[in-house]
Formats: structure tokens, sequence, C-alpha cells
């Protein structure tokens, strides 16, 4: 698979876009979206922060191989996040590309100013049930504040769903669902000749394990939902995932029940908390996992407790009293 690597020091390390450029394809017409099969087109999967350096990355990626922005046909991208969709509307704007990404992230990406603000004021609701302190509730709106500029361009985008098949830079990508981290992350299934990948972007990491409730406020039982995920792309067997950081999974099915398992280690830790420390909202038990928080993690700790609460609250084995909660 051809990865043009680039710069993240913000997130879960080195982003990944991904290069498909003119294969023969055999999915019939009237069952695809994208190009007519054997198209000479160029897609991106997912592009990288909006910064000057990361731009320059992906500018230099692509003339190695031949190409520059104006020639990308196709932007398909696994989430909102900005450290995948950053340049993705200045992509468009120079080549007139057709941007692809889940209905549920799609008006974000757009940058649309109501489902901005209503991701907001559920962050500002949340980080308030989390009990997070004033101060650091300011700094992380510093923190948002100051990190804007990475969002870039806006995208106009052609949304999708769970299953949908796009016929994108010669190759067949089926679209999976795959929400936890982000309420519209797709994983895009590869099909060639003898093996079965997949583009997952967040939706299993090979070092870290993606950050759940705090990443997207939006998903209801964020650590459920993520849950179920991991076992869909376990069962589903591939032989190799692309993620959208650092290197490629040799071991999908092994990897994504690692996750799983780590998070069944993290809620016998919540737990454990609760019952060596006593009853305790989101941002208190986040101090006992992950100490002091700067940044980004400001929401993604809390976030991440919360998650765990939130399972172990509704498989009944902690109660919920206001927004403490209790062994």
């Amino acid at each position: 698979m051809d990865r043009i690597t680039l710069g993240n020091d913000e997130f879960e390390g080195r982003n990944n876009a991904y290069v498909l450029a003119g294969e023969e394809s055999e999915t019939p017409p009237e069952s695809r979206r994208g190009g007519e099969a054997g198209d000479d087109e160029l897609t991106l999967v997912d592009t990288g922060l909006a910064t000057e350096g990361i731009r320059a990355e992906l500018r230099e990626g692509l003339a190695e191989r031949g190409y520059a922005f104006s020639d990308v046909d196709n932007i398909v991208l696994t989430h909102f996040h900005v450290d995948h969709t950053g340049l993705a509307g200045e992509i468009q704007a120079e080549s007139g590309a057709t941007v692809y990404a889940h209905e549920a992230d799609a008006p974000l990406i757009e940058q649309d100013p109501d489902a901005v603000a209503a991701v907001e004021e559920r962050r500002r609701e949340y980080l308030e049930r989390w009990g997070v302190p004033d101060d650091a509730q300011e700094t992380l709106l510093e923190f948002f504040e100051q990190a804007a500029h990475l969002e870039g361009e806006p995208a106009e985008v052609t949304p999708i769903e769970d299953g949908e098949v796009l016929e994108v830079g010669g190759r067949t990508l089926e679209a999976v669902h795959a929400p936890g981290h982000a309420a519209g992350l797709c994983c895009f299934e590869i099909e060639t000749d003898d093996r079965s990948e997949a583009f997952v972007g967040d939706a299993v990491l090979p070092v870290y394990t993606p950050n759940v409730g705090g990443a997207d406020v939006r998903v209801e039982r964020p650590l459920e939902r993520y849950l179920t995920t991991l076992r869909r792309l376990a069962d589903r067997e591939y032989d190799r995932l692309w993620p959208g950081h650092r290197d490629p999974i040799d071991d999908p099915r092994d990897r994504a029940l690692e996750i799983v398992d780590h998070h069944r280690e993290r809620s016998e830790k919540v737990l454990g908390i609760l019952e060596d420390h006593g009853p305790a909202d989101a941002w208190e038990v986040s101090g006992h996992l992950f100490g002091e928080l700067e940044g980004i993690h400001i929401v993604h700790g809390p976030g991440e407790a919360f998650a765990h609460l939130d399972h172990l609250h509704h498989e009944g084995v902690v109660s919920l009293e206001g927004d403490t909660y209790r062994a």
C-alpha cells in the first residue's frame, strides 16, 4: 500500500495519508460511487493536519509519485478529527476532488456552524458533569482556540453510510461503520485477489489505544459502541490493517482483541479506584488513572474515565448519584 507519512506532534503519533491510483476494478458500474472502472484516478485516504509543515510533506510526497494537489480526484476521510481532515478542503478547492465521509461526521468536516456549536455546547455540558475544574476548562478552551487553524478549510462532503461501496483510485472500498472513537468513524475494506485489508483510521492503532469518551462527546454509550466495533473488526478477520497513525497492523484480530482486553483491565482499575478511594466523579477518577492533564487530554482523560464509569453503571456494577459514581 502506498503510504505518505506526515508529522503530528499533538495526537497519536505520525499520521498516514494513503495514495490510491489507477488499478483496474471488476465492480459493476451500477453498484459504484466514484469513477468508472479502470479510470486513472488519484485518491487520498485522509490528509493530515492543516499546517505549513505537513502541507509541504504531503505536497512533496505526492510530487515524488508524479502528482500535485490539483491531480487529486477523490478524498476518502475516515473521520472528522482535524489530524485526518485538515487539508481536505484546501485540496478540494485546488483540484475539485470529491470528498467522502460518513454521514454522521460530514457536517463537522463541512464546518457547519450549527453542528460545530452543538458539539461545543455538549462538550461544555459534559465537562461540568465530569467535574472538570473551571481553571482546567479555561486551559482547554485556550488549547482549542490556539489549535483552530489546524482545521483548515471546510470541504464539501458527499456523505456515505455503512456498507456503501466506493470505486476510487481504481480500487473498490466498502465502508464499515466503526463508531466509538468518533460517531462517524468509518473503515474502508479493500479486497484483493488473496488478501482482505482495510484502512481503519483510529479504530485500531498499533501502539496507543484510541481515546473513547472525550474524543467525540456525541457518542452515546461510547465504550459499549467501541467494544462492539472492535469485535466486529476482529470477526472480519482481515489480513492487514492500515491505521491512521504509525505502521501497518499485521495481526488485526489479535490487536483488536488486545484492545478489548485493555478496556476490561481499565474497567477493573476504575472499579478498584472507587472501592479504594470512595465515591468520585469522572475528573477525580481520571486523576487516579492519568495524573495531571494538559492540552487536549483535559477532555480526553475524564472522557475516558466517564466511558468506563458509564459502562460499569449500565452493567449494574456501580451506582450513580448526581454526577458521582459509587462502587
